[in-house]
């Protein structure tokens, strides 16, 4: 593949709802690009761009895949992500590195979350975007009521460029409104016919036009006057327009057969915006051209982790070049890294390239401490802006199946986490436990797969054990005595004790003690005993909290006293006071945020209450969304976020914070202490 500037390179992602078309579209461009022998199918396994194992195995694209390929004089970096929402983190990898990104909708299913929540992103982001209508060969598939709801939710610009010519209920053909012509499809060869006379299509492309006019006051003059426009200017309008967002082409088309798909490739490698027409942006909001003469610079956006090649991270060029054998300065840690030999990405393999020029997308092999998201520039002093990756939202506890493999599993998960940003793991001091926590229950999955494929670690999933803690809820006054004779010297210690309800995550100790009852060198000696003594409560063995102890009195024996007499005294003060100090369990309570639509908030606020969840406050969000804050107990958040995707179809998203410890209701602490005392 020989070398491109960076205004004949158009890096442009895939996007939409899961089972749309994405992937067999992005087949049937390498088709007609003649990099592929065929279109392949998802379903059957023979996919370019769905190469990973999972993918195949499961039969749906769980990562993002890049393509590079030449079309005529234009190079074409094909993203294609993933449209599962567990699989969100590979949509905003691929808005990194694209400068436009196509919504690929379904004509059957229309206009679905995962095509609202993929647009929304990309103009976030300042990408030009389009959209593909395909699948239209389904018995429910229509063209018109799925551009309506376009339409509808995003106003003027919307505008098509490519349509289907029906008659009746049979699809006939597809419409060049830009060259005003109609043609029949065989596979990929086009094949004029004969203007069909159609209002709706004059309507279109009337539609169209006004677009274009809109675009430059010299078209406006031209359009109002009735001239015709030419369609140099036809397409200068358009490119302007889709650069600016103020118009978002539609397309049509059958991936699966390629009808449509030349016409649609063709045409986003003229009007899309080309490398050299975007910018990226640094921390601080400072643009950063893609000037192949300026300081090299890269941004990562993917990595792989593999245990037999190494780890494989995929850049942009976003200044400067980039070749074999140069040294870049990680801005995030100060290290050096040398780069190795660069090389573009074909799907699951890779190209050897000499240079990779500001503005394309490679790859390259063994950077040591860099991470998807990482800057790399020759004087390390330039941070592009950070990757925006979703946060995990459901938590699993991760137990070895076989003894023994305890540092496996972790230095797998690690190199897991390492790949995808979108998975945490932990270890909670507290519990003991390994939490893994996921954006849902085919995320997780797919971790566990990959942990045993390519690490070669099986492990046991768990609910993650809740944190209770106990605390008691009146003063008491109790004595501690220990007393022992075994020969020699005994052992003897006695303390008076006043515990007391306070408002402390630990222990507090004072003494009070008159006379030398307890000599002062034995008080820390208490104090450690009461400390020890919090770490396991006499209702189920959590720790406990908000207790004073105070020592009072005591007495003590000139020979057989000790540091460990008075410790154990101590101790059993604290199981005597606590235990009739009405101790009770205490339970974590998160503070909840739910962002939902405006529709189906009955239904939230409903599966919250039922999680003995209180609301304690609704505010009107942005795009008909509220969000609802409220508190709920944490042991009831297991499965919130498989919970909130199918009450909403994924469109609620939540974040929950630990706010405080609460009295756990009676009847359901009873269960809890039951089973404490069971295991």
């Amino acid at each position: 593949m020989k070398q491109y500037s960076a205004d004949l390179i158009k890096n442009i992602a895939l996007l939409g709802h899961g089972g749309s078309g994405k992937t067999t579209l992005a087949d049937a461009i390498l088709f007609y690009g003649k990099a592929s022998e065929r279109i392949g199918k998802s379903a059957d396994g023979t996919s370019v761009m769905d190469f990973d194992a999972e993918e195949k195995k499961r039969k749906v694209s769980v990562s993002t895949a890049v393509y590079a390929l030449e079309m005529g004089d234009k190079k074409l970096n094909l993203i294609d992500a993933p449209g599962q929402f567990d699989f969100a983190g590979g949509i905003q990898e691929a808005l990194a590195a694209a400068d436009s990104a196509v919504i690929v909708i379904s004509g059957k299913s229309g206009l679905t979350v995962g095509a609202k929540q993929a647009f929304e992103k990309a103009r976030a982001m300042g990408k030009s975007v389009g959209f593909f209508i395909g699948k239209l060969d389904s018995s429910h598939a229509h063209f018109y009521q799925v551009l309506s709801l376009l339409t509808a939710n995003y106003g003027s610009v919307i505008c098509p460029l490519f349509v289907p010519y029906v008659e009746g209920e049979t699809l006939k053909g597809f419409i060049d409104l830009i060259e005003n012509k109609a043609y029949s499809f065989d596979g990929l060869e086009k094949k004029e016919m004969r203007m069909p006379v159609s209002n709706e299509i004059d309507q279109m492309r009337s539609l169209m036009l006004e677009a274009v006019a809109s675009t430059n006051d010299d078209l406006m003059e031209k359009y109002f006057g009735g001239e015709e426009f030419t369609r140099d200017e036809i397409v200068t309008g358009l490119c302007a327009g889709i650069k600016a967002g103020d118009i978002c082409p539609v397309y049509a088309g059958i991936q699966q057969l390629g009808d449509g798909v030349s016409v649609f490739a063709d045409s986003i490698l003229e009007l899309m915006p080309a490398a050299a027409d975007s910018h990226a942006l640094t921390a601080d909001g400072d643009e950063i051209a893609a000037d192949p003469t300026g300081e090299t610079v890269l941004q990562v956006f993917k990595t792989i982790a593999d245990p037999f090649v190494g780890k494989l991270s995929y850049f942009k060029v976003l200044s400067g070049t980039v070749k074999g054998d140069m040294k870049l300065k990680n801005s995030r840690t100060g290290n050096e890294e040398r780069i190795s030999k660069v090389m573009w990405l074909k799907g699951g393999k890779q190209e050897d390239a000499g240079v990779i020029c500001a503005g394309d997308i490679g790859s390259v092999s063994k950077l040591g401490d860099t991470l998807t998201g990482d800057t790399l520039s020759v004087s390390g002093s330039i941070t592009a802006a950070a990757i925006e990756f979703p946060a995990p939202s459901l938590s699993v506890a991760v137990y070895p199946q076989k003894k023994g493999e305890e540092e496996k599993i972790s230095a797998g998960l690690s190199r897991l986490c390492e790949e995808d940003p979108t998975i945490s793991v932990v270890l909670n001091t507290e519990t003991k436990e390994q939490i893994l926590s996921a954006l849902g229950e085919q995320h997780i999955d797919v971790v566990v797969s990959r942990l045993k494929s390519k690490f070669g670690a099986e492990v046991v999933l768990q609910p993650p054990k809740v944190a209770y803690r106990e605390t008691i809820r009146k003063s008491v006054k109790a004595q501690g005595r220990h007393k022992k004779q075994s020969g020699g010297h005994g052992q003897f210690g006695d303390v008076w004790i006043e515990f007391e309800p306070c408002d402390s995550d630990e222990l507090i100790f004072e003494e009070k003690v008159f006379g030398g009852s307890v000599p002062k060198n034995f008080f820390p000696a208490v104090e450690k005993g009461l400390r020890d003594s919090t770490l396991k409560g006499v209702l189920a063995g959590y720790p406990m909290v908000g207790i004073k102890a105070t020592l009072v009195d005591g007495s003590y024996h000139p020979v057989d006293s000790s540091e460990m007499a008075f410790k154990t005294a101590a101790s059993i003060a604290f199981k005597e006071g606590v235990t009739n100090a009405n101790p009770v369990l205490l339970e974590p309570i998160g503070t909840l945020t739910v962002l939902v639509p405006d529709e189906m908030l009955g239904d939230v606020i409903g599966d919250i209450n039922k999680r003995r969840g209180r609301i304690i406050g609704m505010n009107p969000a942005a795009n008909k969304m509220q969000e609802v804050i409220g508190e709920v107990p944490i042991a009831e958040m297991s499965d919130f976020s498989t919970a909130m995707r199918s009450i909403t179809q994924g469109t609620a998203s939540f974040t929950l914070e630990f706010a405080r410890y609460e009295d756990v209701p009676a009847h359901i602490a009873q269960k809890i202490i039951d089973a404490a005392q069971k295991d």
